[in-house]
């Protein structure tokens, strides 16, 4: 089955699974998490500094990429549509409502960064002008089976990114944000895995390959922020995330537990041999994660 037509297969499920997320989803208001009453205004004279709000570089170099990826929206937006919605129906209101939901993330964020001067203002809009302007979004947009595939895993690694930084904010203000982000997240991820679950029993041969040049090429979507491997690595140095928490809290429950790939009968030479290059890939990533925690810092990053 060409991507196209499981497209429309796909649409009855779309229906359902949207009314399953608005009924699950819960409305909330940016504006009513910030601590407005710490506000100060912002000099032009003034200079940043790291003793202006006491937390880890991790934690900051977390708040970098998970704000300026949500700031890259639009084009994310972009690929869904290109993949999926571009003939509207409920794959175009589905993004809509998907779009709209993801818009309030860069928005309580950056106010509750700019409120307690978290971050280094001047750094933080250069950096977005940059990643804007570049204008990144994944590759998957000419086929739409991967594009199920790499939004249901980039969902949930989204999720653990965004509620792991939570847990090393000390504010409380902060870590509640965090938790109200990743909450959302987590509605969309489950959205997008139930769904390719759907396109899986439907075309196992077709779907296969697509999770395997996805779960093989994958990449956070902020790849391309400035300074992406720094913070990358300051962020998987403090178990933020790192390379066993994506074996182990995405590609397992996901590709192993929830589609069971390994329990699939009847596949194509194709499949099969995509099959066996997932899980020899996953056999890569558990092992970089191992290789990695040996040279992981014994003691807390340093507050600065």
């Amino acid at each position: 089955m060409n991507p196209g037509g499981i497209l429309d297969e796909l649409a009855p499920t779309v229906v359902s699974l949207y009314e399953r997320h608005l009924s699950m989803a819960k409305e909330w208001f940016p504006h009513q998490m910030v601590q407005w009453s710490r506000g100060q205004d912002y000099d032009p004279e003034w200079t940043w500094s790291a003793g202006d709000f006491q937390t880890t570089k991790a934690v900051r170099s977390a708040l970098f990429l998970n704000l300026l990826t949500e700031d890259n929206l639009p084009f994310y937006t972009l690929a869904l549509h290109r993949t999926f919605s571009a003939d509207g129906g409920i794959w175009g209101e589905w993004s809509r409502r998907w779009t709209s939901e993801e818009d309030r993330h860069s928005t309580v964020i950056r106010d509750w960064i700019h409120i307690n001067r978290v971050i280094d203002p001047v750094a933080l809009e250069r950096a977005r002008m940059k990643q804007i302007g570049v204008g990144y979004y994944p590759d998957y947009a000419t086929n739409a089976l991967e594009g199920l595939v790499y939004v249901s895993l980039q969902e949930l690694a989204t999720r653990i990114a965004h509620h792991n930084t939570g847990k090393h904010i000390e504010d409380p203000a902060g870590k509640a944000i965090l938790t109200r982000v990743a909450a959302d997240e987590n509605l969309h991820f489950l959205f997008y895995r139930d769904l390719a679950t759907v396109a899986l029993e439907l075309d196992p041969n077709a779907m296969m390959p697509a999770m395997a040049r996805m779960v093989k090429t994958f990449e956070m979507p902020g790849t391309g922020i400035p300074g992406f491997e720094k913070h990358s690595y300051n962020v998987a140095l403090a178990k933020i995330f790192d390379y066993t928490q994506f074996h182990d809290q995405v590609l397992v429950p996901v590709v192993l537990r929830h589609w069971k790939i390994e329990s699939l009968t009847g596949l194509d030479d194709g499949a099969e041999r995509a099959r066996d290059e997932i899980l020899a890939h996953m056999a890569l990533v558990a092992e970089m994660g191992e290789r990695f925690s040996k040279i992981r810092p014994v003691v807390a990053p340093q507050y600065v």
